[in-house]
């Protein structure tokens, strides 16, 4: 059982993202943020803005990368090669078009699926054996659609169910943190 040390979560910086589907990493590392009391603070040498702490035992970090989606992973190579945090000890918090809004799911390892967030971090960290937590935000139904897709606004419909997810997968974060994985797992799945 390896606990989780680094959590990141994707989006853009810059306020004309915020409320975009693909932040939806950055609003989810927010809220586990406040609910510890994680402060962010800009980190240069990490590419993004990074908070430290405890929750109960484990100590852990936070990353939001600040490089755009497209390169995502020199911020996460750089936090885990400094601090020797193993792939496995690696949750990436991400917009999931293959997975409808309100649907959040946990799973170790497999392919990029087109996120360009992921694919960076996967060549960053030359493996794709890290823990992803997908956040569903559906699919515009045509591949040239994708781009305007994640980079719009979620109908308020869509924006409840999403926040739903978020909340869901929230609770959980204390079993993720502590490396009880399969057991978060079940219980999201199962929702």
């Amino acid at each position: 059982m390896t606990a989780i040390r680094l959590i990141v979560g994707l989006g853009n910086p810059g306020r004309e993202y915020e409320s975009t589907r693909h932040n939806v990493g950055f609003v989810w590392l927010n809220e586990l943020a406040r609910e510890y009391k994680f402060n962010f603070n800009m980190e240069t040498k990490f590419h993004g803005l990074s908070a430290r702490g405890k929750v109960a035992e484990d100590e852990l970090w936070l990353l939001k990368p600040q490089t755009f989606m497209n390169l995502s992973g020199r911020a996460v190579g750089a936090l885990a090669q400094f601090y020797k945090i193993t792939p496995a000890e690696i949750l990436v918090v991400h917009d999931e078009l293959d997975l409808a809004p309100g649907i959040a799911r946990l799973k170790l390892g497999g392919g990029h699926g087109g996120h360009n967030g992921l694919k960076d971090i996967i060549a960053q960290l030359g493996t794709k054996d890290f823990w992803r937590l997908r956040i569903g935000i559906g699919h515009p139904g045509d591949r040239n659609e994708v781009s305007n897709y994640v980079l719009g606004t979620a109908r308020r419909e869509e924006r409840d169910l999403i926040d739903a997810a978020i909340q869901r997968s929230l609770a959980l974060a204390p079993l993720i943190i502590a490396g009880k994985l399969e057991a978060a797992m079940l219980k999201l799945h199962s929702a």
